[in-house]
């Protein structure tokens, strides 16, 4: 049986040209411009749990077990990306995304912390091989905004054992095997780390591991703290290319003229840059939100690289979408966008050697 797909309009059809601009600090921020724009004031002044949002929405009281999911599951919202939450409520796609919810607690669908036994594929700390010529080096544990539906909830924030890599040792065991070709520098967000540190992390991956044929960095960070990404951040990833990176959007919200700032001055640095959405039920699972997403990154210098089945871990089944209606909506997807804009819809697997085209 076919799956249906909703094709009527929906606000975020489309996104106006230019983006929307969030350059102006909202009243219950109480910040100046200045700070606003401080990618460090937005950092200390994150939001830690559904009862903080309040300071936006003085007439919400979340529940208790909202509390609890919060601090069970990390929880930290950037002001920037608090201040797209248009109200406090499940209909509002960011507040989905980034608020700690009573629902991750009680998940009857998907029961494993590890679905896919990372910490098995863990030869030493920092480092996760799952793929024969691919490695993962750990940068941080640290993001600017959790996310609700993240394949690694259960060890983000310093909830896990596994810590970040130590750059000479990660690069040593690199070089003595030979068939690795590239790294993946994640976490957590690797951008969180200051420009210096991140630095001497790609360097010594870059000078210890010649095998390497590229590096690739893996951040949300154009989405949730673009303030982060400026002109020194940009001088410094210059000079490591063959650099690339993969972002992660997943509402045409996230879409804003910092977002896009930030995504012009990767780009100005001759990074390629690629997207990471995730299929989320309830955020975009429909085909007008998923078109102005993907016609959205195209304007911003961003293609769309995949979009994922969300992994199946613990705390997130409320996410769930059936694979039968993400492929619906990728026929639907065709039919309206030029092939540029059409990412590959995947899922990851536990003992796959490669992403599974769904």
């Amino acid at each position: 049986m076919t799956a249906k797909v909703n094709t009527t309009s929906k606000a975020w059809k489309s996104r106006p040209i230019p983006f929307p601009s969030l350059g102006k600090p909202p009243a219950w921020a109480q910040a100046s411009a200045a700070e606003w724009r401080d990618w460090r004031w937005q950092l200390r002044h994150r939001l830690r749990s559904p009862a903080e949002l309040r300071r936006i929405f003085p007439s919400w009281t979340p529940a208790a077990e909202d509390e609890r999911a919060a601090e069970q599951f990390r929880m930290a919202v950037t002001p920037y990306y608090a201040a797209l939450i248009r109200a406090p409520e499940e209909s509002d796609p960011i507040f989905r995304l980034c608020v700690a919810r009573a629902e991750e607690l009680h998940d009857a669908r998907f029961h494993e912390a590890d679905p896919f036994g990372e910490a098995a594929h863990c030869p030493l700390p920092g480092i996760i091989r799952r793929y024969r010529d691919r490695v993962l080096v750990t940068a941080t544990l640290e993001c600017a905004v959790y996310c609700r539906h993240c394949t690694r909830k259960h060890t983000v924030g310093g909830q896990g054992r596994r810590g970040a890599a130590d750059p000479r040792r990660a690069a040593a065991w690199i070089a003595a095997r030979p068939e690795i070709r590239e790294a993946l520098i994640s976490g957590g967000d690797p951008l969180l780390l200051s420009t210096d540190r991140l630095d001497r992390l790609i360097g010594a991956l870059r000078r210890g591991a010649p095998n390497l044929d590229l590096i690739r960095i893996g951040t949300r960070i154009p989405a949730a703290l673009p303030q982060r990404v400026d002109r020194a951040l940009c001088a410094m990833l210059r000079r490591h290319h063959p650099l690339w990176m993969n972002l992660h959007f997943n509402h045409p919200a996230e879409l804003t003229a910092e977002a896009a700032r930030a995504c012009e001055r990767l780009a100005d640095a001759g990074i390629p840059l690629g997207n990471q959405a995730v299929l989320l039920r309830g955020v975009n699972d429909d085909a007008d939100t998923l078109e102005a997403l993907f016609r959205g990154l195209l304007r911003m210098r961003v293609r769309p690289y995949y979009l994922f089945q969300c992994d199946p871990v613990r705390g997130t089944g409320h996410f769930f979408t059936p694979p039968e209606r993400g492929r619906a909506l990728m026929r639907e997807l065709r039919r309206r966008l030029t092939g540029l804009a059409i990412p590959a819809y995947v899922r990851d697997a536990p003992d796959g050697e490669s992403k599974i085209p769904l």
